[in-house]
């Protein structure tokens, strides 16, 4: 008897994915296509050697969308444009920086401009002076803090260089950077989880693999508050330590605004934890220390509106229903945006190429979307959705809404796909299933009922729609690469991107000709 109910859900299983065949032909095609001939790390270098940073309203990421725009019309596409979602606030982008320590040895400084800050006026010359703002994270501030901060150091900052954070500690780490997913991680990923009564569920709970966004509108009123006073204050530049990272891995900490409402700060630099420490430990020791630094800035305020890049790839028996990839284009200011989110751009852009290339019959039509915005709070993918599909706050839809089969998303670096995230859709668990298993043997496999966050899926899981992120091993997206200035082009992994190509450009292909749409939740 327990043997037989072991089998059931076998039996159960294979009588379901016996509904859902998959071309096997067409499959080999997609990973010889994707696999022998990539071309995704062309898609990459010039994403993020040429383009990058893309800083969402930037000169960066306007190169970058016409750049895309044109390749997807060389491959035929239909309607490639740039699509209007804003305005945006405006752009930021550096053009110089350089610090050193002068006195009493010198050192090259490693380190970045905090985005959204003004530029010195000119080399700024002098002994820093400790002023540690306590009593709140990078990205939660509590008001009594400010207040304590304000009070404290009232008239005494003019013209100086702030050393603005506490001693960094540097601990050693016996975990790997680097690091693949493990039987035992995708095993856990593959549970689902505990339920817990429903007065104790709480909405803020995250996925463990993605980082909270800075804080929230309150902590935006006490950082504006600190910001102003800094400015009115007239300190000449405000050093900073990273949140976090060492061994010259820059992860640094909020300070500016995209909002022209919000006040400026000061012209502010964030430090690698061993370069801060020192000159924080010289200072607090009497010795004679002196900085020189230089910081030129640009904001970009025209009055343009801010762009997604929008192509569609027409079906030929539906046309009128939709299959949509799609990544994030924007990025952050320390790096230059390799594994967030180059990574995922170039791969979905791969995919269309693969289905062009190989000139596969699709039922539905097909539609990449690169969006700006989405590190703000995934505005371009939020504007696209309302437009195309609901309103999220109303729930009015649009035609479209009935038309959407499914979104795939990529947005976790550069690891390989080893499974997809099914938001709780459990009826979708049989098809991806079989489409995943001709990939068993690149190591994926793993479905989890569990949602994830943080990406753009959500704008579309929010209204109703199927909207799905893969698994991806983590490689060094959280210890090395996302959002710090060693966001680059080296730490790609093309072999993983090839592999993500060739899963998706399959999921794609089966979910624009299986005969029904995705089921939806």
């Amino acid at each position: 008897m327990r043997r037989m109910i072991r089998i059931l859900p076998m039996l159960l299983s294979t009588s379901l994915l016996a509904h859902e065949p998959v071309d096997l032909e067409v499959v080999h095609r997609i990973k010889q296509e994707a696999l022998e001939n990539s071309r995704v790390m062309d898609h990459v270098f010039y994403l993020v050697e040429v383009y990058g940073p893309r800083l969402t309203g930037s000169p960066g990421f306007r190169g970058a969308a016409d750049w895309a725009v044109e390749r997807l019309q060389e491959w035929g596409l239909e309607n490639a444009r740039l699509e209007p979602w804003g305005p945006f606030g405006q752009g930021w982008s550096y053009t110089r920086f350089s610090a050193h320590l002068v006195e009493p040895q010198y050192e090259a400084l490693i380190g970045v401009p905090l985005g959204w800050t003004p530029g010195t006026a000119g080399v700024v010359r002098g002994e820093p002076l400790i002023a540690p703002f306590r009593g709140g994270s990078s990205r939660r501030i509590r008001a009594t803090s400010v207040d304590r901060y304000i009070k404290e150091y009232r008239g005494k900052l003019a013209g100086r260089i702030v050393l603005f954070s506490e001693l960094k500690d540097v601990e050693g780490s016996d975990s790997p950077l680097f690091r693949r997913f493990t039987e035992e991680d995708l095993e856990d990923r593959a549970s689902a989880p505990t339920p817990r009564p429903r007065e104790d569920f709480d909405y803020r709970d995250r996925d463990q693999e993605t980082p909270a966004r800075p804080g929230g509108q309150r902590s935006r009123r006490q950082q504006n508050r600190l910001n102003q006073f800094l400015s009115e204050e007239g300190v000449a530049l405000l050093i900073r330590s990273a949140w976090r990272g060492d061994g010259g891995t820059v992860f640094p900490p909020y300070m500016g605004s995209s909002n022209p409402k919000d006040p400026l700060p000061p012209p502010a630099i964030a430090l690698t934890p061993e370069h801060y420490n020192r000159i924080f430990r010289l200072t607090a020791r009497g010795i004679p220390t002196s900085l020189e630094v230089e910081v030129r800035t640009r904001f970009h305020t025209e009055k343009e509106d801010s762009l997604n890049v929008v192509g569609d790839l027409p079906g030929t028996g539906k046309p009128d229903e939709l299959v949509m990839v799609g990544a994030h284009l924007d990025s952050v200011a320390p790096g230059l945006g390799a594994t967030d989110n180059a990574a995922g751009c170039a791969v979905m852009m791969e995919v269309i190429r693969i289905l062009t290339a190989l000139q596969l019959p699709l039922d539905r039509t097909i539609r990449i979307a690169l969006w700006g915005g989405e590190e703000q709070g995934r505005l371009g993918s939020k504007a696209h959705v309302e437009k195309h599909f609901a309103d999220r706050a109303t729930m009015e839809l649009k035609p479209e809404h009935a038309k959407l089969s499914a979104y795939y998303n990529l947005d976790n670096g550069t690891g390989r796909i080893r499974g997809v995230y099914l938001q709780k859709n459990e009826m979708v668990r049989p098809l991806f299933a079989n489409w995943l298993a001709p990939f068993s043997d690149m190591g994926a496999g793993t479905l989890s009922i569990r949602n994830t966050r943080g990406t753009d899926h959500l704008s579309f899981d929010a209204v109703g729609l199927p909207g799905f992120q893969f698994i991806q091993d983590p490689i060094e997206y959280f210890t090395r690469s996302h959002h710090s200035n060693m966001d680059v082009y080296d730490r790609i992994q093309p072999g993983d991107l090839a592999q993500a190509a060739a899963i998706i450009a399959t999921f794609v292909y089966q979910t624009a000709n299986r005969e029904e749409l995705l089921p939806r939740k």
